[in-house]
């Protein structure tokens, strides 16, 4: 059994009181990312064009300079304690850290040039990468490639270098290496061995090599023939592994389909933020004494932009105001301390006092555990039963070994058989257990092999009897199935592209804006006019597609209507009665005695329909009546009776 301080390393200095599962320590983890950039005659060759409208005008080099300044944009703003740094490789001119630009010789690490050292990006650092971008002269006196050969066992220890003194500490460091050359060392044995080692060494130190190729428009980039022995192919069931499956990013023929740009972008976005597991090595109980141990991750979470903070501006720059919160009494104003202060719950209008022993009892029911207590048909599970997010379930061998093989069976027995578990889930200590289904996920890919959803299990906590509130009253009308037939060629006509929603087609254009405007206000920029809705429809293709099928579907649906109208039409269109003042007409008759009486409800019938939580089918008028009696107050909406009442039972 693990330690239990693998559960929840950043337990210190919290209160036990938290029954939800944390989520500081995985928003918090630090993230250290170093772009190794090659520079050669080949990374500052445009590919070549057929259609100059079409052409992908940037180079290799110049797309991999603006990936970098994309991601260093993102990460200024939502990941601000994230650091990134640069780094060119095979350059004429070579820089490092404290040294001169136009330094030649006795360098430490000849021909590379780091243009930006390993820090959090601040504005001034995204000015001289846009500057770097934007402007061709000076980046045309920068990228000038070596006429020597760069050592890549000499690139990879720069790269040690730089992770050791600048990001020695943090739990996320990787290095992004950009090259269209597949064996830099193809007749030296030597420089290949030396280079593995320097590998090895980077991935003893924790950091993780991330290789984005670049295949040339007549040479598809082998990794099989240096890059294999310096990144290692971890096992594909280690989610903390580097993605192996990566295909090369093509720069195209004839400068059709996609740019080199944007293909390169995808692609490194879709590694830019490092995998962190929200919770590791929880146990997962099968049956009594068989345990296989498993991390938790959050897939999918709601981005939100970050919080404002108050800042001091009478210094020399611009320091963050820290409040600090003082407990106080009412009568005396004398500050109170924490240990004067009790924890209590309201009970029958009385407050119920707990010792923090007692709290903690109370709150503890065992060590976080995924227990399966049984098996169900998916087919059981329906949509509403979900609460809150899900978490991914992946195997982890470092309690249990084994845990791999073990989880895989069961996730594959649970796919063929289409079945799903129900656990009692403790996902961390003082923690409220819950009931969870356990559904097992295939491998997702997209259209070019990667992978878009790893192959697990899902945790998804499923309600108790006490969270299910009652149904609301409906009055269903069935659609006639001619009117549903007009309907399905509508939809049909409108399905997303493989009948699938694509998250990342969509950005959440309120995020997007704000971060556009900090970005513009940070680098004194011209404020943008307006965003860049992605969710906006295209009304124009709707039309198209679907508009004279959405014609005839409002034709029907007023045939429709007309024939019901006239098939209730002794319900819907009664004559009015006549009133006293109308001619021929009698007057209103008044009451019957029943009828008053109906509104006259006693007490132990009001109680009767309290127990039965039903007090909201009385009408208003036998409401205000039974209040009145009671000197309740009789003013408001219905809602705000039904409320008083039950207030007033209650309270007795």
């Amino acid at each position: 059994m693990a330690d239990s301080s693998k559960w929840h390393p950043n337990d210190e200095g919290e209160e036990e009181e938290e029954e939800e599962l944390d989520e500081t320590a995985y928003k918090s983890a630090k993230d250290a990312v170093l772009f190794a950039i090659e520079v050669s005659a080949s990374m500052l060759t445009p590919p070549p064009t057929s259609d100059p409208k079409k052409a992908d005008t940037d180079t290799p080099a110049s797309a991999a300079l603006k990936c970098a300044y994309a991601l260093m944009q993102q990460r200024i703003i939502s990941n601000p304690n994230d650091m990134m740094g640069i780094l060119l490789f095979g350059t004429e001119l070579s820089k490092f850290q404290g040294e001169e630009q136009n330094s030649r010789g006795g360098l430490a690490y000849p021909h590379c040039y780091l243009l930006a050292d390993l820090d959090i990006p601040a504005a001034g650092d995204v000015k001289v990468l846009k500057t770097m971008v934007e402007d061709e002269e000076e980046s045309r006196k920068l990228l000038i490639p070596s006429t020597e050969p760069v050592s890549m066992a000499n690139v990879l220890f720069c790269a040690n270098q730089i992770f050791t003194t600048k990001a020695p500490n943090f739990s996320s460091r990787r290095l992004f290496i950009v090259t269209d050359n597949d064996n830099p060392h193809e007749h030296d044995k030597a420089l290949r061995s030396a280079a593995a080692v320097r590998a090895k060494d980077l991935y003893d130190l924790g950091v993780i090599i991330e290789l984005f190729p670049i295949s040339k428009p007549n040479h598809e980039f082998d990794r099989t023939k240096f890059y294999d022995d310096i990144i290692y192919r971890m096992s594909p069931t280690d989610p903390d592994a580097p993605a192996s499956t990566a295909s090369a990013t093509k720069a195209s023929s004839t400068g059709d389909g996609i740019s080199l740009l944007n293909s390169l972008l995808s692609s490194i976005n879709s590694k830019a933020v490092a995998r962190r597991a929200l919770f590791s090595n929880v146990p997962l109980e099968i049956g009594p004494g068989f345990r296989i141990s498993v991390k938790g991750y959050i897939l999918f979470k709601r981005q939100e932009p970050k919080r404002s903070c108050y800042v001091w501006l009478n210094g020399e720059r611009a320091e963050i105001a820290k409040g600090v919160s003082t407990q106080m009494a009412e009568d005396t104003a004398r500050t109170v301390e924490k240990g004067e202060i009790k924890k209590a719950y309201k009970f029958g209008g009385e407050q119920v006092v707990f010792t923090p022993e007692e709290l903690s009892s109370l709150r503890n029911f065992g060590e976080p555990v995924i227990r399966i207590i049984g098996f169900k048909p998916m087919s059981m599970l329906p949509i509403w039963a979900s609460l809150k997010q899900s978490t991914f379930i992946y195997p982890s061998e470092e309690d249990y070994v084994g845990s791999t093989r073990v989880f895989s069976a069961l996730q594959q027995k649970l796919l063929k058989d289409e079945k799903m578990g129900i656990a009692w889930f403790i996902a961390r200590k003082n923690a409220a257990p819950v009931i969870a289904a356990i559904i097992p996920g295939a491998e997702k890919l997209d259209d070019h092999g990667q992978q878009m959803i790893p192959p697990g299990m899902w945790i998804v906590p499923i309600p108790y009897a006490d969270d299910i509130r009652q149904n609301p009253d409906t009055t269903l009308i069935r659609a006639p199935d001619s009117l549903a037939d007009r309907m399905r060629t509508v939809v049909q006509q409108l399905q997303l592209p493989k009948a699938q929603y694509n998250p990342e087609k969509y950005p959440n254009p309120a995020l997007q804006w704000h971060y556009r405007i900090l970005q513009a206000m940070a680098l004194e920029e011209d404020l943008p006019e307006k965003s860049d809705d992605k969710t906006i429809p295209k009304y124009k293709q709707i039309d198209k597609r679907a508009g004279t099928y959405v014609i005839d579907w409002g034709l029907e649906l007023e045939q429709q209507y007309q024939a019901w109208k006239r098939d209730n039409q002794s319900t819907t269109t009664l004559a009015k009665r006549p009133g006293p003042n109308d001619t021929g007409g009698a007057p209103k008759k008044p009451k019957t005695a029943a009828t008053a009486g109906a509104d006259n409800i006693g007490d132990d019938e009001m109680r009767d329909h309290y127990n039965k939580n039903t007090v909201n089918k009385l009408t208003v008028a036998a409401l205000r009546s039974w209040m009145a009696r009671k000197n309740l107050d009789t003013i408001g909406k219905k809602a705000d009776l039904v409320e008083r009442i039950e207030g007033f039972f209650e309270s007795k």
